[in-house]
């Protein structure tokens, strides 16, 4: 792991708490990664980033080989002085967005043709391109292997086949990474929902060796239960001394579910996604406040953060701006997200360092599941 060196604190049953020290800084697990698509957080500044308390944030390859082009960034010093984020940086591989967002792709054993969704224009992925973008041109600090995806419900044969080749382009990755002092690159565990298919898959990639582990294939639609059977097991084939990413996930009881299983990292665009349409997570569920029912009150989101737009605005004054399309609304909103989020791994991280972590389960999944929103 070069520079890297991931270290655990302290376990609560399967849950663990621990740092993931990388040059750049560390990041403290559970972990919570803001994505930053196009190489913004939406409608966030990297300094609304930084003081939510999120310790990486997320690059997306697809994205950024499109526009501005990697080879640009790269000639303007790397995405970290880019978008002027100088703490660490995970970069995708780019395959989840050439399958699902492409207007045509073709996979082939070498690599992944595709057409640009913003003007046609063809464009080839292949695993060593992917780790040229991602590592050479961006400078990410955590690299993923390209993979293939295959959505929820896949048939076996083709779950199997994806997972074979994502194997083989996990050890394509690997030698065109090489050896690298202060950059670290990740496997995908791939399989569906099924359990063989998920073990022939960690044992492949544990075969190759890298410095962490994602699963990747779940929350594609197979939903929340479907994917607490997959982490039941999944988590557990992967190596206990490095980090294991659930990659794309998700909404506040996933993470605490997952964490509960064994998972150390996330990523997701819901807390600015939600932000952006009136949405804003609390640790008492969802609330919408396009709802008349805020209109007159007076009361922040949470008066016990530290993050402004949750504490020091009223949520009459949010539904005023969300009813009255104010972009100032999806700022406030996004950012009151983003932290809310980095409060939940941290409270996580408390509670497992403390050893109540069941404890904190327990209630937490109750005042979810007691919520409307509303």
């Amino acid at each position: 792991m070069g520079a890297f060196a991931f270290t655990i604190a302290a376990t609560d049953g399967a849950a663990r708490t621990g740092v993931l020290s990388t040059p750049r800084g560390d990041i403290r697990t559970p972990a919570f990664m803001p994505v930053g698509t196009a190489g913004t957080v939406k409608a966030l500044t990297v300094e609304q980033v930084a003081q939510t308390g999120a310790d990486i944030i997320l690059g997306n390859t697809y994205h950024l080989m499109l526009r501005p082009t990697a080879e640009r960034v790269a000639r303007l010093g790397g995405l970290h002085r880019f978008m002027r984020w100088e703490r660490p940086i995970l970069t995708d591989s780019g395959g989840f967005q050439v399958m699902s967002l492409s207007k045509i792709s073709r996979v082939t054993e070498e690599a992944v043709t595709f057409q640009s969704h913003l003007d046609g224009s063809r464009h080839v992925l292949s695993p060593e391109r992917s780790v040229q973008i991602q590592a050479d041109l961006l400078g990410s600090d955590i690299v993923m292997q390209l993979d293939e995806l295959v959505a929820w419900p896949a048939e076996e044969g083709r779950a199997a086949e994806a997972l074979r080749r994502s194997a083989r382009w996990g050890a394509r990755c690997k030698a065109a990474f090489g050896e690298r002092e202060g950059q670290a690159l990740f496997g995908i565990q791939q399989g569906s929902t099924l359990e063989h298919l998920r073990r022939e898959s960690a044992e492949r990639l544990l075969e190759i060796g890298f410095d962490g582990y994602a699963l990747g294939g779940l929350a594609v639609g197979e939903g929340h239960q479907a994917m607490c059977e997959v982490l039941d097991y999944a988590p557990a084939m992967l190596p206990a001394d490095r980090p294991r990413y659930l990659m794309g996930v998700g909404k506040p009881i996933d993470l605490v579910e997952a964490v509960a299983r064994g998972v150390d990292m996330f990523d997701c665009v819901l807390p600015t996604r939600s932000g952006r349409h009136g949405q804003a997570w609390t640790w008492d569920g969802p609330l919408n406040l396009k709802n008349a029912r805020f209109a007159e009150d007076d009361s922040p989101l949470d008066e016990a953060s530290q993050c402004p737009a949750s504490c020091a605005y009223s949520k009459a004054y949010l539904h005023h701006l969300v009813k009255s399309q104010e972009i100032l609304g999806q700022v406030l909103l996004s950012w009151h997200n983003v932290a809310f989020f980095q409060a939940l791994t941290a409270a996580m991280r408390a509670a497992i360092a403390e050893g109540r972590f069941e404890a904190f389960r327990r209630d937490f999944a109750a005042r979810q599941s007691g919520s409307r929103e509303g």
